[in-house]
């Protein structure tokens, strides 16, 4: 039995099916995204979704979905499935779905009377083409095939409605043809691995429903244009392949690509293998020479902060230092030309956020950890120099260090931490002042900094050093020996918050044993949950724990309660750090319910974030880069106490 596998009565029972999506996605920054039933539920759904930067820098859906018919005897059986109007399903091709598992590949399994057929899809790894692989396996009679291709032609944020302006034309190409709908797309090329018949017949099918964004108040009507059909006789045993993409392919070729294509990929066979094929999905190569990690799907491009928190588990963690330093080359010309002439990157947003650079020193810090020190300073010291003498003498423009050491940033009135929501413009969660994890996160820093240059430190370093060591517990412990989140002159946020953590999970802490075993404890009582950390306690002002509604509620709830399972990667660390090896067991008993989540929402991958309280429904992205890189280097680390 394979790990990721669905039973007919999870597949028929549309409830449990369709909030269960499948994600696959290349380097390109392409992706194919649906349910496990090939329903569509989001606008961000399709077999083929991808980068058209022609149109600006959002993917655009060019394939949304293909419908087969098996033909037998003149009868036919639909196998597709669409939502419509009034909670209506047509053509209901899941009640002859009788499995689904996502190993190596996801694999589907109908019966159609005597019929069995296995579904089989791979996404290219390199190029912007999806394959689908379609085996007889059983039949007692003639089987003909027929295959309606539903295209939008769109925008991921938008949606298409019938209209007279796209270009019905068509072009025939071996064994498939090729068409455009409008001007600045590529053509999209749909081809067989054997001769097919390709029948005209266009027509707009009207009013399919994406529940998803209706759940998230957004349009969610749309009309998707079908060209006609292709059809084509089928042997038992016999397997064919159809492919689609944004360029022509050798159809002669496509079983050997198909097999190749196959063999790169990560059998997501236990828990430690569905984080690693999730890692690597994020891994984004728009040409030869850079290297990114994208933030998550379906919708997030390449974030500084994410990038460089994620950095360390997507890579290292999974036995792949070449991807990090890969990834740091590009990174690091970025950081510089921000720190240099103020510049920033047109890939890598918001390299301008002020702890960005205390997260790009952390990241190599996991590298010299992972890596040797040595190997660390060949590569990274002069780097990490250059970082600190910029902070340290004041050259950011929205974070100063003050005559105590720590670093004062000035968050009123726009978003400088994570906890980036906004709404009308303004912050919903104000953090200004001295921030807690910006400055455990300095004093980190200039701590490894000491260590990477392998030297006496200079004495304004060694001068900083001392005086956060002082000047830390003393702005940031309250009497109710927790921190605060921030302190703004005699303005302090007394709300417990997770950031806190940070200032026992660092390598280097200004904080005593006692001081950060009073943080893990108030972390565990209050904002701890099986999945993650709440990013506000239960019992401080404000507190909202269900990412649901509209945009504005949403914002107004994101940082105000749900919580992130990326911070239980902190947690835990923190939580280590203070128990031991008799912390081991707790941590392995947290990982169960990340375990859990294999099976649910986007199988094999970890959400963005969950309601902050129970049944802790996944919410936001269907697949988050930190909270992966998160748990991996938990499940390093364990692994780690363990050998010891």
């Amino acid at each position: 039995m394979s790990y990721l596998e669905f039973d007919k009565t999870i597949m028929i029972n549309l409830q449990e099916s369709l909030s269960r999506e499948v994600l696959r996605t290349n380097r390109k920054g392409a992706y194919h995204c649906t349910t496990v039933v090939d329903c569509n539920t989001r606008k961000y759904h399709g077999l083929l979704v991808m980068p058209v930067p022609d149109l600006g820098n959002e993917n655009h859906v060019l394939l949304s979905s293909f419908d087969e018919t098996v033909i037998q005897h003149g009868a036919e059986f639909n196998i597709g499935l669409h939502k419509y109007e009034g909670d209506n399903y047509s053509p209901n091709g899941h009640k002859y779905i009788r499995e689904y598992s996502c190993d190596v590949l996801p694999r589907t399994l109908y019966r159609i009377g005597g019929v069995i057929l296995s579904k089989e899809k791979v996404f290219s790894m390199f190029e912007n083409r999806i394959l689908i692989k379609y085996t007889l396996e059983d039949a007692h009679s003639a089987t003909t095939l027929r295959f309606r291709p539903f295209l939008a032609f769109r925008n991921v944020k938008e949606l298409t409605q019938a209209n007279g302006s796209i270009n019905q034309s068509y072009a025939e190409i071996p064994h498939g043809v090729k068409m455009c709908l409008y001007p600045g797309y590529p053509e999209l090329n749909m081809q067989f691995s054997k001769k097919v018949k390709f029948i005209f017949d266009p027509y707009w099918y009207n009013g399919i429903e994406y529940p998803k964004e209706q759940e998230r108040g957004y349009p969610y009507k749309e009309d998707l244009y079908v060209p006609g059909y292709f059809e084509l006789p089928i042997k038992k045993g016999e397997s064919i392949i159809f492919c689609a993409g944004d360029t022509e392919t050798a159809t002669s070729q496509l079983k050997t690509v198909y097999k190749q294509e196959v063999s790169y990929r990560t059998p997501r066979n236990s828990f430690y293998n569905c984080l690693k094929n999730s890692a690597q999905q994020f891994y984004f190569r728009p040409n030869e020479t850079d290297a990114y990690l994208l933030a998550g799907y379906p919708w997030f491009k390449v974030r500084a902060r994410d990038l460089f928190i994620s950095v360390p588990g997507c890579t290292l963690s999974i036995g792949d230092p070449v991807r990090f330093e890969k990834i740091l080359h590009t990174a690091m010309p970025a950081m510089r030309n921000f720190m240099e002439k103020g510049v920033t990157d047109p890939v890598i947003k918001e390299t301008d956020q002020p702890d960005v650079l205390l997260w790009c020193i952390w990241a190599i810090q996991q590298y010299a950890r992972s890596m040797g020190i040595e190997r660390c300073r060949e590569l990274y010291a002069g780097f990490v120099s250059e970082i600190i003498a910029y902070i340290s003498g004041g050259k950011h423009p929205d974070m100063k260090p003050t005559e105590n050491g720590l670093l004062y940033a000035e968050g009123k009135e726009k978003t400088i931490t994570w906890m980036n929501a906004t709404v009308n413009g303004r912050p919903v969660v104000v953090r200004s002042g001295y921030i807690v994890e910006f400055n455990a996160l300095w004093y980190n820093a200039l701590c490894f900094h000491t260590e990477l240059i392998g030297e006496q430190p200079a004495e304004h370093i060694g001068s900083l050093i001392k005086a956060i060591d002082k000047s830390f517990p003393e702005t940031f412990i309250n009497g109710y020996n927790y921190l605060f989140d921030s302190v703004s002159g005699n303005t302090v946020d007394w709300s417990v918050r997770p950031n806190m953590i940070f200032a026992v999970s660092v390598p280097y802490s200004p904080l005593t044993r006692l001081q950060k075993r009073a943080v893990v404890d108030i972390v565990t009582k209050e904002l701890l949950t099986p999945k993650g950390l709440r990013s506000l306690s239960p019992k401080s002002e404000g507190y909202n724990p269900c990412y649901t509604g509209s945009q504005t509620l949403r914002d107004l709830a994101y940082h105000q309660g749900p919580a992130w399972p990326w911070l239980l990667g902190a947690f835990l660390e923190s939580y280590l750090r203070v128990f031991g090896k008799s912390g081991v067991s707790f941590a392995e008993r947290m990982l169960i319910s990340m375990e859990e989540e294999m099976k649910l929402h986007c199988i094999g991958t970890i959400p963005e974030l969950f309601d902050g309280n129970p049944p802790f429904t996944g919410r936001g992205a269907i697949s988050f880069a930190m909270n992966v890189a998160a748990i991996l280097r938990v499940v390093e680390l364990l692994k780690k106490y363990n050998a010891e």
